[in-house]
């Protein structure tokens, strides 16, 4: 039986939220003025209700908006922060899909080259979609040579591709997420469980490497025509 997830205390929970508000305030320079604006209206404008009414409770009312909207801020400037932090970072584009919610597979670097060119394959309801970062030129042909090794074993399934960048027809990784979401959803759940296997199968099969085989490797001489007369 799995274990219970432990629960983070409220204390553990404020470490986070601090370790989350220097992370954005060392990469945002409008973050720290926009989160001071964001608390102090609300807290003001409940303030002079309170002057004009009277009543505690508006002052309550003013402090929890006031969290509130910091908190919304942050989640906003945050997210905003790492991605673009993310751009430059081979592999990111496998931790945002990694991170979306619903039944996404994801293979990391199913191919790649010794520059960084990276094609990661990922499988859901939208079919399979091959993610390519890297040089747009190197990532086309790897991209190429994956869709016809693919297409052998998934039959009509659609494979769509996406190159992570900011060029036209290019995807920012900000955009990443909504632009898989938007996809179509073209296969069924019980075709991506076949689709996984069959996926799974074709990368635990053994490729003969190219080029002259070791002579370390090599029969010996007269082995083959004694196998010929077997």
């Amino acid at each position: 039986m799995a274990k219970a997830q432990q629960k983070i205390s409220f204390l553990d929970r404020l470490k986070q939220i601090g370790m989350v508000f220097s992370y954005t305030a060392k990469r945002d320079k409008l973050f720290v003025p926009l989160v001071i604006l964001a608390t102090a209206l609300p807290l003001i404008s409940f303030i002079v209700l309170f002057a004009l009414i009277g009543g505690l409770v508006w002052i309550i009312i003013g402090v929890l908006s006031g969290l509130l909207c910091m908190m919304v801020v942050l989640n906003l400037r945050s997210n905003k922060a790492m991605m673009s932090e993310a751009e430059n970072t081979p592999g990111a584009a496998v931790s945002i899909v990694e991170m979306m919610r619903g039944d996404w597979r994801v293979t990391p670097a199913i191919a790649s080259t010794t520059q960084y060119d990276m094609i990661h394959l990922v499988l859901g309801r939208v079919g399979i979609v091959l993610i390519g970062e890297g040089n747009p030129q190197r990532v086309r042909q790897l991209m190429g040579q994956e869709k016809r090794r693919l297409s052998k074993v998934v039959g009509s399934t659609d494979i769509r591709d996406l190159i992570i960048g900011s060029e036209e027809g290019e995807v920012p990784v900000s955009k990443l997420r909504t632009t898989l979401l938007k996809m179509p959803r073209t296969t069924s759940a019980k075709d991506v469980n076949a689709l996984d296997k069959r996926l799974k199968a074709l990368s635990s099969r053994p490729q003969m490497p190219k080029g002259a085989i070791p002579k370390n490797m090599r029969p010996p001489k007269g082995a083959m025509r004694g196998m010929r007369g077997r």
